[in-house]
């Protein structure tokens, strides 16, 4: 299947986009630090599923799941450092909302896949 098809994959599009915008406010001072750690780990999830869904089969493609989940795992503790710190206005609970939403897509997706091998 096409990764561009796959429901999670396209959910974890609109993350990355909405973690780019919060992210233009956030302190130049954190551009190398903060701000580019939680860039590249929403970006790490849907690129995770499309080299995933290019490998060779189900043990590979639940591997790269496995990995984009760490990745959101590894966003959401970034995104409340940075909540903490008060890097993030209101859009924090519509960024908080799209990445469970892809936490659950990836859980099912994951479970489907499992039930593959």
């Amino acid at each position: 299947m096409n990764h561009k098809d796959l429901d999670v994959w396209k959910e974890a599009m609109v993350l990355v986009e909405l973690v780019y915008k919060i992210t233009t406010t956030f302190p130049s001072s954190e551009l190398y630090g903060l701000t580019s750690q939680i860039r590249r780990s929403a970006v790490s999830i849907p690129s995770n599923i499309a080299e995933g869904s290019a490998r060779n089969g189900f043990k590979e493609l639940y591997q790269f799941i496995g990995i984009a989940m760490g990745s959101a795992s590894e966003l959401e503790t970034q995104l409340l450092i940075s909540e903490k710190l008060n890097y993030i206005s209101s859009d924090f609970e519509l960024v908080e909302k799209q990445l469970h939403k892809v936490r659950k897509l990836l859980i099912g997706y994951k479970n489907y896949i499992k039930a593959k091998l």
